[in-house]
């Protein structure tokens, strides 16, 4: 299900690259290349080759005479580890160029992602829901950096698993995952602390010594992974506070309570493109993702479903909306927000497979331009 609708949303995306052309005249690191697949390693993928192929270099240079949003030149211990260390090793072990093993990486992931979807899933409505969910994974606005050289498929594989992991009360592996999880994006902390309010019921339960252990040693690990690196790149840039005045200064991305947001939001359905960072088809789309969002929350609570996949889902929606970014990534940072997928995944169960699998296929052609085609050439992804 979920292999054969990416390849349809990825063909679209890709028919839409090569018709547009407008890849051809852009620059290689900013949504171009000498063929349509090459956008794929553009942006942030660019860091990642990178990382990959340099390492890190961790450093805050001042732009001379910069006194706007962007005071520090770009470095890439903005982009953390595991996801280009995962490609420097498929590349030795395959010998694939930065490129190939970037994509390699992110589409193995994406399909244990939607494993991972479907299991969780499959616990709430059966094997047709479990179907129904992997299939919203590959067409979700968004979907089409799962297939690209960036982190968004092997974070949401490990955060899927992690969380497979608390509500089966696998407490070792589900620290282990978050762990790695905190290694990939910093949004993992959203993940930590679904962990450990999910824990905490466990430890009361479990007085004794032999049951206490596991699920406290899940909560002691979860965010060494995270912190280790932070803290890493502090030391490297002789300021513990380094990533965040890098993230501030080089791409002006900082937490400003939902400011942002909410300007985006009072726009948009005015015509107005005004704000920071305006993108006017890509916001449209980011726009009705945050609504959607808001519209299944409820529905999701009221299913009452593990504590750890609430928090989570909660927690990575206010992170993203609690940021100033570039608006239209919505689509892709909500991605690791899965359990929103589960009461649509629930309705959707009485249908057949055949009809469930024709619905979403035609979500998948148009997914080449909402998922794929708005984030990459007529936004920043």
């Amino acid at each position: 299900m979920y292999g054969a609708l990416k390849l349809i949303g990825f063909s679209v995306f890709m028919y839409l690259l090569h018709s547009a052309g407008d890849y051809r005249t852009k620059h290689p690191r900013f949504g171009g290349g000498a063929h349509p697949w090459d956008v794929l390693a553009t942006w942030d993928g660019w860091w990642y080759e990178q990382i990959a192929a340099h390492g890190y270099h961790p450093a805050l240079v001042p732009v001379p005479g910069a006194k706007g949003l962007i005071t520090l030149e770009g470095n890439s211990a903005a982009f953390f580890p595991l996801y280009p260390a995962a490609m420097r090793l498929v590349s030795e072990c395959t010998g694939l160029g930065p490129y190939g093993a970037g994509m390699l990486v992110s589409v193995v992931a994406s399909f244990v992602a939607a494993l991972g979807i479907y299991a969780v899933t499959a616990r709430f409505g059966g094997r047709r829901a479990g179907l129904a969910a992997a299939g919203l994974w590959a067409v979700w606005p968004g979907s089409g950096m799962e297939w690209s050289v960036y982190s968004e498929s092997l974070y949401i594989a490990l955060a899927v698993w992690a969380c497979h992991a608390v509500i089966t009360h696998r407490w070792l592996t589900a620290g282990v995952l978050t762990f790695t999880a905190g290694l990939n994006r910093p949004t993992a902390v959203a993940l930590i602390a679904a962990l450990t309010v999910a824990a905490l019921p466990a430890l009361h339960r479990h007085r004794r010594r032999d049951g206490m252990v596991r699920p406290l040693t899940a909560i002691l690990i979860a965010p060494l992974g995270l912190v280790g690196y932070l803290l890493w790149v502090g030391h490297r840039m002789g300021d513990y506070g380094g990533y965040f005045k890098l993230q501030t200064g080089a791409w002006a991305h900082t937490f400003d309570y939902g400011s942002h947001t909410l300007d985006v939001l009072t726009s948009v359905p005015v015509g107005h493109f005004d704000y920071l960072f305006a993108f006017p088809f890509e916001d449209i789309i980011g726009v009705a993702v945050v609504l959607l969002s808001l519209l299944l929350i409820p529905l999701l609570i009221r299913l009452r479903p593990p504590a750890v996949l609430v928090v989570h889902t909660l927690l990575t929606i206010a992170l993203v909306l609690g940021s100033r970014q570039i608006f239209g990534n919505v689509s892709r940072y909500l991605l690791p927000a899965f359990p929103l997928f589960i009461p649509l995944a629930l309705q959707m169960r009485g249908l057949r497979p055949p009809t469930q699998f024709t619905l979403l296929a035609i979500a998948a052609v148009a997914s080449g331009s909402y998922a794929g085609y708005a984030l990459f050439e007529l936004g920043v992804p």
